[in-house]
């Protein structure tokens, strides 16, 4: 119990049970099966999205172009499968390819050329998006296989939807990478600090170019699971991601400056801002509020981490 206690994501456990707890006992309909079907729909494609910014958050950088890059891939994935017919398991590779292109973009362009990761992933976001506007002359791509439709809207088991099972596969893999492997401790090394690093013989431009190749390939699944849930290749998929995929590793406890983060703490986090999100649907209060409310609670997450940051100092 000690141990459970001294994690940096107990106190968001208990916060998201209390929320729940506190929900419950005033509309008891919140845990009907299809108000948790929907609940866990939008905790799965939320994870990923923040997972894929966690990644470039632990190398100290951001990637403001995750969004994008998830639309493009959602044209494009649904694209294939309407206009050339191809079959879903290549139509995910593909997609999964022109993910991991993106990252690898960014990644060398910050890498190798010097350049402010903020100011590469803003210029990738207008062209990715051009890109996306482009292909699809801003109409939605409805020929989506029946297969993938029947993933996103099924359920494997009662209100636990298909869905869910990619998210939980790759947080597992995100999180082993990071705990477990050399590249993972690599891209935390960096970002903890990239001077020592490199003096220890680590590749910053390696572990670079790796974190942001993650993120797009996790921005790719996003933009394929959002092609499932929507049952449409929708070219407005990812305008929308980009406060929420910072929201949730911050909530989580994620050091902007790099070199820390918690893919349990960032699971805590999404499951948080859905609860809000949602609850206030619940209680029929105006959604543009959802914005105010994202907003305290990055700066509030950032406040605390400021004030671990200075007790772990003072303590030094």
């Amino acid at each position: 119990m000690k141990a459970l206690l001294r994690q940096d994501w107990f106190g968001l456990a208990a916060l998201a049970a209390a929320a729940i707890a506190a929900i419950t006992a005033i509309r008891p309909d919140f845990l009907s099966p299809f108000n948790v079907f929907v609940l866990l729909g939008t905790v799965s494609l939320a994870l990923v999205i923040a997972l894929g910014q966690m990644v470039v958050i632990a190398i100290g950088q951001m990637n403001l172009a995750l969004g994008a890059i998830g639309g493009v891939v959602a044209v494009a994935f649904a694209g294939m499968m309407q206009v050339w017919s191809i079959p879903v398991p290549l139509a995910v590779a593909g997609g999964l390819l022109i993910g991991a292109a993106c990252g690898l973009a960014t990644g060398v362009l910050t890498a190798r050329a010097g350049l402010s990761a903020f100011v590469v992933t803003l210029a990738a976001l207008s062209m990715f998006k051009g890109i996306n506007l482009g292909i699809t002359k801003a109409q939605p791509f409805y020929g989506v296989a029946a297969g993938v439709k029947a993933f996103g809207a099924g359920s494997v088991a009662g209100p636990v939807p298909w869905v869910l099972v990619p998210a939980v596969l790759v947080a597992v893999a995100v999180a082993v990478l990071l705990a477990r492997l050399p590249l993972g401790r690599q891209i935390l090394a960096v970002g903890g600090n990239s001077h020592a690093a490199e003096l220890s013989g680590i590749g910053i431009a390696r572990a670079t170019i790796a974190a942001h190749v993650i993120s797009g390939l996790l921005a790719a699944v996003a933009g394929m699971l959002a092609v499932a849930r929507l049952a449409i290749g929708q070219p407005t998929i990812g305008d929308d991601w980009l406060i929420p995929s910072f929201a949730a590793p911050v909530i989580g406890g994620a050091a902007l400056a790099g070199g820390y983060v918690s893919v349990t703490g960032t699971a805590f986090g999404v499951l948080i801002v859905a609860l809000i999100t949602q609850a206030l649907v619940l209680f029929a209060v105006d959604p543009y509020y959802v914005q105010l409310l994202l907003g305290l609670l990055i700066l509030g997450a950032v406040g605390l981490n400021r004030l671990r940051e200075v007790r772990r100092e003072r303590a030094a």
